[in-house]
């Protein structure tokens, strides 16, 4: 193997993965090519080459210097067959993929319709690719939002009403459960379970009666939408309810040390894996030991673990 493609979707810690990939394999006398805006690149044949020095000073960037783009022409056999030539022209001898559900299963596409080597690294907000502890991203947009929910319970506190913070999330409410925990929230709304709006206005009330004034409510995003939650509560409780919404910043800013720390063992390890002849699999951490697992597997739903959590929480509250 003499050149290894690289393309990515973006979260924070990507950059770090990108740096290292490109010098563990420059230590190999391996060539990286960078594939701009994810498989619409790969599609367009936007390629450009990267050495030690073009992945300097990026470890601490969020988002990907690569750039990014959800790809509607790769789910076509056409897109398909020109991404696998813009490979074959550029002399790329297997890819990296460094990404989540939607990435992965384009590179799981790859190996097996179109036999190129291909490695994953999981990198993704909603930590739910199957089979690893921990996705590059995930931590940072925890701490994102948590750093917004501490704002939020000053302003909370002051005005003694209640906030529906609503975080990123629509099929998965890791980052909700996290986030819940951390900020010492009273409830927390997740896709995974239902709710019942009358009880948690039965609880805001009982707990006004017995003089608590303010709650933090968070919600993710697939779950229900946060203006229509905040005015059942209104209509319900009578109290005042306000929305933050945090949208796409919890996508960006500075990694981690903990993503730092994972992008740079998976960068290199994926590099090993790669140059040792594996394909169509995954690479991740699992109880702190790095392993490889099959692309088929990863990109299955992964189970949240909800019941000791939202006990937890309750118990804290």
């Amino acid at each position: 193997m003499k050149k290894i493609g690289l393309l990515t979707r973006d979260c924070a810690g990507v950059n770090a993965a990108i740096r290292s990939v490109v010098r563990s394999a420059v230590c190999c006398d391996i060539d990286v090519a960078g594939v701009l805006r994810g498989y619409d690149g790969l599609i367009d044949g936007d390629v450009i080459p990267l050495d030690r020095q073009s992945v300097s000073g990026i470890i601490n960037r969020g988002g990907t210097m690569l750039k990014t783009a959800r790809s509607q022409r790769f789910c076509t056999e056409q897109g398909q067959k020109q991404a696998v030539e813009t490979i074959r022209n550029n002399n790329i001898d297997g890819l990296i993929v460094i990404g989540g559900n939607g990435s992965l299963t384009g590179a799981h596409l790859l190996a097996t319709r179109y036999g190129i080597p291909v490695v994953g690294i999981p990198a993704t907000i909603d930590n739910d690719v199957n089979g690893v502890d921990l996705t590059i991203g995930a931590d940072t947009a925890i701490n994102v939002a948590l750093d917004a929910v501490d704002k939020i319970r000053d302003t909370v506190s002051s005005l003694e009403r209640i906030f529906i913070v609503e975080v990123m999330g629509r099929s998965c409410g890791y980052l909700a459960l996290q986030v819940a925990l951390a900020g010492g929230c009273e409830e927390v709304l997740l896709p995974e379970q239902g709710f019942d709006v009358e009880m948690m206005c039965n609880e805001i009330v009982a707990g006004n009666t017995h003089g608590k004034t303010s709650w933090i409510i968070i919600v993710a995003e697939g779950t229900a939408k946060a203006q229509d939650i905040a005015a059942m509560i209104t209509g319900k409780t009578g109290l005042e309810t306000r929305v933050a919404v945090l949208g796409h910043i919890q996508r960006g800013g500075a990694p981690s040390a903990i993503d730092r720390i994972l992008a740079a063992r998976l960068g290199n390890f994926a590099v090993e894996v790669l140059l040792d002849g594996a394909t169509d699999c995954c690479v991740g951490l699992k109880d702190d030991r790095l392993i490889t697992i099959p692309l088929e597997v990863a990109i299955q739903h992964k189970k949240l673990e909800v019941e000791s959590f939202y006990k937890l929480i309750k118990i804290l509250t």
